[in-house]
Order: structure tokens, then C-alpha cells, then sequence
């Protein structure tokens, strides 16, 4: 057979891979763009715009059922129409989607193949009965849900983030295993649309890798909520139960029986049926993509992006790599993963917004640190919405003045974040932010004021 030449191939069509797509071509070059399942990757089809616009509905529900709290009255009970959620939830989807496919169709040079790709050689790679050569070869080839051999785990049916976004009916009573950032969502959520819903964690505490008083907000933030928590389990085993599904989570404690089960136990690289030995590219022992500072891969001319490399498992983590790797290419830009400030949110409600170091990790540093900290009931833009749950948190180098890091859980959290994260990447000093006037009623308009409030870190 009669290799196909392109410039480059690109592997998925995802939050990396469709724009690399469109600079290569806008560039001149013709791109294979290969994708196995739906194009937009796990971001468009399975993770954030659906389940952040079930997020909101779940949001609106919870909302009208403390109308009375605002003084408004409602001429009977709230009810929620699942199917009329899932129906809004799915054309979100379908229209993100249904752009990007248009986007891709309408880019100059570009060919799109859909089908499993595999390598053949370091320049080669099939997908079906084609098979295709390049030079360049980018792989956005994403994750997917870990389903652990778990006792009993086989014997019953259950679900994952992915299958969560095509069931149909609302669970009774949903059991989620997995005590962080998907779990957590799927688990306020559902119980927001009337679900009975347990979390089983096998941690000591929610959310691990936040400090220890972020934990203990959001575990308070969801049994306010009535969502039963069983933290340290560990003894999880599943069995069927008539109809229902039971989890064993400790020993000599009663199982948790439930009608549905979600597994939200990390992510696994999608690289194991890639023919990467044929192509040479090695793989650390989880299955991620081994990557240098410009996610050049151990094979030249082979890059890796997005969810598959281990570097961050979040959508503008994928596109900043497609940032990276078009700025080397094409601008002579030397951009580098290392030059990223970690970043993320955690959308309950309130929501985590995040940048930066944590205070263990700056405990663990050795550096002298200051920290400025002030709860949500001290927000007069929280009291106001009567949304006063979570705090502030600023972390400073006592030093430099360089600011380390913060957490926002709170309303508008994941927003208001953002004004610590453009400081840090300006490498502005603490001091900067001190002297911001920030808009009068405002969530933000308290970093500042923290910032003038810094004491030394225990």
C-alpha cells in the first residue's frame, strides 16, 4: 500500500489538536487530522461544557428553592425535569461540536480520518485501511475514567463520568467513589436535582491535594447540603443487591446500598493501544507520554499534548500546550510548560478557584511566608447574595513579595482567582494588589485587602 503524505498528522481531534490543526494549514502545511471518537475531545463531548451547563441548572434549582430566603414566593413546589436537563445539556453539546466539525471541514489542506490510529513506524501511522506519512506527528490523543480492580467491581453495572452524560433517568439514590474534582461536582449536582447522594473516599479527608481547611470547607459545604460522606474507607467492595447496588466502604461498618454507582477514581492516559513501541516514543510507567520543556517527545519530529503527556489534566492546559508547541514551530517563540502557573476550579457551588502553591506546599519549600485569609461571611458582596460559605486564602514570599499562591472558594471563586494569576504571571509584587482599586460591590474587591492584612505563615 501507498502511503498518504501530509506535512503533519495530527492525533485527536481534541482541545490541542483541532487548533494546531488550523495554524499548521493556516500556515500552508497539509495536516491529517485523526480522530477515533467525536471530535472537541473530552472537554466538548464528556467533561466541561456538559457537565458545567448541568451545573447550572443544577445551580437554578437549588436557587428557587431558597426563594423564600429572598423574599420571593413561588406558587408551589420545585421540580426538576431530568429529561429536560439532559435535553439542554445535549445540545449545548451538539452545537459545540457541530461548529468545531464545520470549523475543521472549512480549514484549506486539512483532511480529516476518523477511525483508530496506530503507529506503524516513527513516520508512519494507519488508521483503517489508510495509511499515512508525515515528518511532524502531534499526539492529543486525551484520557479516560480509571476503573480499578475493585472486589465485586465487575459484577455490577456502573457508571463513569462518560457514561453519567448519557443516562436517562434521575438516580434514586446515587453512591459516587472518588472523593475529588469530578466526583464532587456529579455528587452536589444530583443531589441538587433530588437525588439521595453518598460519597465514599478513601482518603482521610475531600479534595487531597487543597490544604486541609479547603478540604474541611467543602466537605461542610456539602453535608449542609445532606450529602452523607464516608471519609478513610478502606475495605470498597460492590455487590448486587436486588435491585440495587451495595459498597462496602469499611469494615464492620453497613454498606452504602444505592441504585446507581459513579466511579470517579482519576484518569488513565489514552496511549495504550497506540503502537508507541513501534514508533519508539517512551512512556513513564503510568502510560503518560514522556515530554520535554516544549513537549517534544523522546522520538524528534513526535510531540504530545494535552491529557496524554501527564502535565495537566484540564482544557486550557491542552490548548496552552497547543500554544507551546505553535509558538516553537511557527513564531520562533520559545514558550515552555514550565513557564505555566498552575491554575484550576473546583465547580461546586461555591466553586474553588485556585492558582499556584498550596500552604503545605509552601511549608514544604522552607521559605519564609506570609498569608492574608478572610471568610465569605466577611464579604459584603457574599452576605448580600446570601452566599456565604468558604474564605480567601493569599500566600506571600515573605522575601521577594512575590505572591505564591491563593485559593477562592466562594461565589464567583473560580472567577475572582484570576486577579492573583495575572499578577503572578506579571511577577508583580504583592504590593501591586494592595494598591488596586477593585469595583464596589465585589467579591474581588477583598484581595486587596487582604493583601494589606498579611501575617507571617505559621
Amino acid at each position: 500500500m501507498i502511503a498518504k503524505t501530509f506535512d503533519a498528522i495530527i492525533v485527536g481531534a481534541g482541545q490541542a489538536g483541532s487548533p494546531l490543526a488550523g495554524r499548521l494549514t493556516a500556515a500552508g502545511m497539509s495536516v491529517a487530522l485523526i480522530e477515533r471518537k467525536l471530535v472537541g475531545g473530552t472537554c466538548v463531548n464528556t467533561g466541561c461544557m456538559p457537565t458545567k451547563t448541568m451545573v447550572a441548572s443544577a445551580y437554578a434549582a437549588h436557587l428557587a428553592r431558597r426563594a423564600a430566603d429572598y423574599g420571593v414566593t413561588l406558587s408551589g413546589p420545585v421540580g426538576v425535569d431530568y429529561n429536560r436537563i439532559k435535553a439542554r445539556k445535549d445540545k449545548v453539546t451538539t452545537d459545540a461540536r457541530g461548529n468545531l466539525e464545520t470549523w475543521i471541514a472549512g480549514m484549506k489542506g486539512c483532511t480529516l480520518y476518523r477511525g483508530h490510529a496506530r503507529f506503524e513506524s516513527a513516520t508512519t501511522v494507519r488508521v483503517g485501511d489508510d495509511l499515512l506519512t508525515a515528518d511532524k506527528i502531534f499526539l492529543n490523543t486525551g484520557g479516560r475514567a480509571s476503573v480499578p480492580d475493585l472486589p465485586g467491581i465487575h459484577d455490577i453495572d456502573y457508571l463513569t463520568n462518560s457514561s453519567m452524560m448519557d443516562l436517562d433517568v434521575l438516580p434514586r439514590h446515587l453512591i459516587v467513589v472518588g472523593g475529588s474534582y469530578i466526583s464532587l461536582e456529579f455528587a452536589q449536582m444530583f443531589r441538587r436535582f433530588g437525588s439521595d447522594v453518598t460519597v465514599i473516599e478513601k482518603s482521610p479527608r475531600l479534595s487531597g491535594r487543597e490544604d486541609e481547611d479547603v478540604s474541611a470547607a467543602i466537605l461542610s459545604i456539602l453535608e449542609n447540603e445532606d450529602i452523607a460522606v464516608h471519609l478513610s474507607a478502606d475495605d470498597i467492595s460492590f455487590a448486587k443487591q436486588g435491585n440495587d447496588i451495595a459498597v462496602t466502604f469499611s469494615a464492620g461498618k453497613p454498606p452504602a446500598v444505592g441504585s446507581h454507582v459513579l466511579l470517579a477514581l482519576g484518569r488513565n492516559p489514552n496511549t495504550d493501544d497506540l503502537g508507541l513501541d513501534k514508533a519508539g516514543v517512551e512512556v513513564d510507567k503510568r502510560g503518560f507520554v514522556t515530554v520535554d520543556d516544549q513537549l517534544r517527545t523522546s522520538v524528534p519530529g513526535i510531540w504530545a499534548m494535552g491529557d496524554c503527556n501527564g502535565k495537566g489534566a484540564f482544557t486550557h492546559t491542552s490548548y496552552n500546550d497547543y500554544e507551546i508547541v505553535a509558538a516553537n514551530l511557527l513564531d520562533n517563540d520559545p514558550r515552555r510548560i514550565s513557564d505555566r502557573i498552575e491554575a484550576y476550579a473546583l465547580y461546586i457551588d461555591p466553586p474553588l478557584g485556585r492558582c499556584g502553591m498550596t500552604e503545605a506546599a509552601v511549608k514544604k519549600s522552607g521559605r519564609r511566608a506570609l498569608v492574608g485569609q478572610r471568610p465569605m461571611t466577611r464579604v459584603g458582596r457574599a452576605v448580600e447574595k446570601g452566599e456565604t460559605q468558604g474564605f480567601m486564602k493569599i500566600l506571600v514570599d515573605a522575601d521577594t513579595r512575590q505572591i505564591l499562591g491563593c485559593s477562592v472558594l466562594g461565589p464567583g471563586g473560580d472567577e475572582a482567582v484570576h486577579c492573583v494569576l495575572d499578577l503572578m504571571y506579571a511577577k508583580a509584587p504583592v504590593d501591586t494588589l494592595a494598591r488596586a482599586v477593585h469595583i464596589h460591590p465585589n467579591v474581588s474587591e477583598l484581595l486587596p485587602t487582604i493583601a494589606q492584612e498579611l501575617k507571617p505563615l505559621a
